[in-house]
């Protein structure tokens, strides 16, 4: 490709309205044009990044033994009505009518528009098991579409759908799913990671999310510094730590005029934070989590107070599914007290106390008093209030915490969730009614699994785990281009843009996307912007060099340039 021939605009300042650093440099690099909130114009460039990452999903996929279909964007309400979701997706959903007032919807996933092709096209456990993977783009009506293509509301994604007579099958192409995944990751040059993950509104048996490694990712990992461990935070299980000690204080009353949270209450008392107990009043709304008036039920959830209640934990603690935070009188008529002094010690009412394993272990500890301007402390399970009615994981893991696999502790990292994979078992084929015969001739209902890579969002994913001062530095699988050859005043000499257009011929010639720079800019402006786009090789042919028998190569990430020879030029790349 000759520059001069290709469009490329790339800007000299930051956008303000960019907040990380993929927008601000794909915005830089010209790879993006924002037409609307959450909605962009890929240019040029930046349509031959995404394609890169495109051909690899797609050549792992049909290596991994999937079959590729398109699936319309656009999804008659119709379909799903059946899975429930048409109402439940929420807001995300966005619904619209053609003509004749039908109701469609643009499609945010695909599982009932691939279960039913799947009704239509299988009859026989003969035809099993199949994957079918669309490359297709999808739409999310984000509340607040951010960090550009990070979280945008139209998005390319690889979603794909396996089809199986049992669930031993099912577990066969999940784990090679998983596998294809981290072939995928790894040849796109990514550093990531596998993590077990929450089944969420999709549903399952089985999760995990594959996350790119970056400072500003926007989900909290959690791994084990000696074995390959990994979860979400949201999931990672918290373990027990051990006894609970015997009581040494007495339990006593004390002042805490102004002292609401648990940091400024162990500061006043000159204890560790690790000491206090904070308490979080809920109301379930649950049939199930009512009282015997069949009034939703009043619970207090206590974690430690250098720990946070996960929520995703809580709502898996029986009768909690449903749930939310109490008020200010709820919490009045409960326990007697306003926000900043509750515990569980004598509270006004009969209330279910659920504490996490670390609160259920601590001995001395301090509570609320359920008094305006008191705590308690000293307080002992047993001797003081009743053990709690629950002792369950409910809180974040932190750093230094155990590992639950047995080996190691835990260290905390961010990633950027860019693949997930799902064992959904018949969630949408009992649904939908998609039924298959089996080998003695009976209607059987097929297990499904379902398997996510977001295309678009990967590339922002590689900018923000791959950037400098002067722009993007993009693996070689990813770059629009491998190397660069950039002729200085190609006009004063013939003989350079020869030579230039040579190298260029030889280097595609070898199997590299190579570009030719000939838009004849002085060579700061020239390399500005071969760093900018992440161009990872860089040739220079100018009239010192020719003379000299030699060009001028650096790598995106060496900091010194070097002199070699044609030979030595082109082992160099093609080696790399």
């Amino acid at each position: 490709m000759r520059l001069s021939q290709f469009h490329l605009r790339t800007e000299k300042e930051t956008p303000a309205d960019a907040e990380v650093v993929s927008h601000q440099l794909m915005l830089r690099a010209g790879m993006l044009r924002k037409l609307a909130a959450g909605l962009y114009t890929w240019s040029p460039l930046g349509l031959r990044v995404l394609r890169k990452v495109e051909n690899v999903v797609r050549e792992e996929m049909n290596r991994a033994g999937a079959v590729e279909l398109l699936m319309p964007t656009i999804q008659p309400r119709e379909l799903w009505e059946e899975t429930g979701r048409w109402q439940k997706f929420g807001g995300q959903l966005l619904k619209i009518k053609d003509r004749k007032e039908a109701e469609y919807c643009y499609g945010p996933t695909a599982e009932e528009v691939v279960t039913d092709f799947a009704r239509q096209e299988i009859s026989s456990y003969k035809q099993l098991p199949v994957n079918f993977y669309n490359i297709q783009w999808k739409f999310r009506d984000e509340i607040r579409p951010r960090f550009g293509v990070m979280r945008a509301r139209e998005f390319l994604m690889k979603d794909a759908y396996s089809f199986h007579i049992d669930d031993a099958s099912l577990d066969a192409e999940y784990r090679n799913m998983y596998d294809t995944y981290g072939r995928i990751f790894t040849r796109l040059g990514l550093k990531f990671r596998a993590v077990f993950a929450d089944t969420g509104a999709i549903g399952g048996s089985a999760s995990h999310e594959f996350h790119v490694i970056a400072d500003s990712g926007e989900d909290a990992l959690a791994y084990s510094d000696a074995s390959d461990y990994a979860a979400n935070v949201e999931l990672a299980e918290a373990v027990s730590p051990g006894e609970r000690a015997a009581a040494t204080e007495t339990m006593r009353k004390v002042e805490t005029p102004t002292q609401k949270t648990c940091d400024d209450v162990a500061a006043l008392l000159g204890i560790a934070l690790s000491r206090t107990v904070k308490s979080v009043a809920i109301m379930s709304t649950e049939t199930n989590g009512t009282d015997a008036e069949g009034a939703p039920q009043f619970v207090l959830a206590l974690v430690r107070g250098d720990h946070v209640v996960n929520e995703i934990k809580l709502s898996k603690v029986p009768g909690l599914a449903e749930h939310r935070m109490a008020t200010e009188a709820e919490i009045l008529e409960h326990l007697g007290s306003e926000p900043g002094f509750l515990g569980p010690v004598k509270p006004a009412k009969a209330i279910r106390v659920i504490a996490d394993r670390s609160v259920a272990a601590m001995h001395d500890f301090v509570v609320g008093a359920n008094e305006a301007g008191f705590h308690i402390a000293g307080v002992n399970w047993g001797r003081d209030l009743p053990e709690p009615d629950l002792v369950a994981d409910i809180r974040n893991v932190v750093a230094g915490d155990p590992s639950p696999c047995g080996t190691g502790t835990l260290g905390l990292a961010r990633g950027i969730e860019v693949g997930h994979v799902f064992a959904l078992g018949r969630k949408y084929s009992e649904a939908m009614k998609c039924t298959v015969l089996d080998a003695s001739g009976k209607a059987a209902t097929p297990a499904m699994g379902c398997y996510g890579i977001g295309v678009s969002r990967i590339v922002a994913a590689a900018i923000e785990q791959n950037h400098d001062d002067n722009g993007i530095v993009w693996p070689d699988a990813m770059a629009p281009w491998h190397v660069a050859v950039c002729v200085i005043n190609p006009k004063n000499d013939a003989n350079v843009a020869a030579a230039a257009q040579a190298m260029y011929d030889e280097l595609n010639a070898a199997g590299l996307d190579a570009l030719l720079d000939d838009r004849g800019l002085r060579p700061g402006a020239m390399f500005a912007d071969i760093e900018l786009i992440g161009i990872p090789h860089r040739v220079v042919v100018s009239e010192r060099g020719l003379a000299a028998g030699t060009f001028e190569y650096r790598a995106r990430r060496a900091t010194e340039a070097e002199q070699l020879g044609r030979d030595a030029l082109l082992e160099r790349l093609s080696s790399r």
